[in-house]
């Protein structure tokens, strides 16, 4: 079963939470015999995360980057009776039905140092988050896993900050085009003249078709109607708006205009 493009997958079993963040993912067990970490529909920001977490992994595997498989989780009720922990069991209360399963990496060690990549993967790593204005890959929270000797980019909810301004109804995608982005302190700064060289050959693998194709991933249920486009497909297309025109600049690129 799936939801558009991504798996549905039933959560048979709360495992742990993983107390590394705010938000307070859990790892989950599924119908699958699969192992998740989930991301709460119900916890801090909300379906946003969610959404942005799907449309940057699906960006990320169409510019060759390592990023683990996505499954909608679907939870039931029934689970937080049994959770003896207070806190997640207003999670659990707050999040019935479909969340986000991210697969688990048995193994994977997260990079706490000077990390071992190849310049055109670390710029490829770097360019995605300039182009989604991802705030969240410092030496003090990298959101990379190495597994099996490879690396995989991870934790992407703090990427495309615009759609949290959209309460009072879609803003301009020029804005968003046209906003700079700070690579001081990405631990990939050193990789930024490469990913000036790189620049034309990874932005060719995207287009509206594909950007419309990544968006086709995210359930309808995450996303909330807002003033200007009610309906889940009017989201999409806003995103898709929004992507297209922030493709179509280049002040957010560390270096500036090709």
């Amino acid at each position: 079963m799936s939801d558009r493009g991504l798996p549905v997958v039933a959560v048979t079993r709360y495992v742990t939470p993983l107390r590394e963040g705010g938000s307070l993912p859990g790892v989950v067990e599924g119908d699958d015999l699969g192992t998740y970490v989930c991301k709460f529909r119900g916890a801090g920001q909300g379906a946003k995360v969610l959404v942005a977490e799907v449309i940057v992994s699906q960006l990320a595997t169409r510019l060759g980057l390592r990023t683990p498989r996505l499954v909608v989780l679907d939870l039931d009720l029934e689970l937080a009776r049994y959770e003896a922990d207070e806190e997640v069991q207003d999670l659990l209360n707050a999040s019935p039905g479909p969340n986000l399963g991210i697969d688990f990496l048995p193994g994977a060690f997260g990079v706490d140092g000077q990390v071992s990549a190849a310049d055109d993967e670390g710029a490829r790593v770097l360019w995605l988050d300039a182009f989604t204005a991802n705030v969240d890959r410092s030496w003090r929270n990298p959101n990379l896993l190495v597994w099996h000797g490879d690396l995989w980019v991870i934790d992407h909810g703090a990427s495309l900050y615009f759609h949290h301004g959209w309460r009072s109804g879609v803003t301009d995608p020029a804005k968003f085009a046209a906003q700079p982005w700070d690579v001081a302190g990405h631990v990939f700064e050193t990789c930024s003249s490469r990913a000036q060289e790189l620049d034309e050959e990874i932005a060719a693998a995207l287009d509206r078709d594909v950007l419309a194709d990544v968006l086709a991933a995210v359930p309808d249920v995450w996303l909330e109607p807002v003033p200007g486009a009610e309906t889940p497909d009017a989201l999409r297309a806003a995103y898709v708006d929004f992507l297209l025109a922030r493709l179509g600049t280049r002040q957010w690129l560390p270096g500036g205009a090709r």
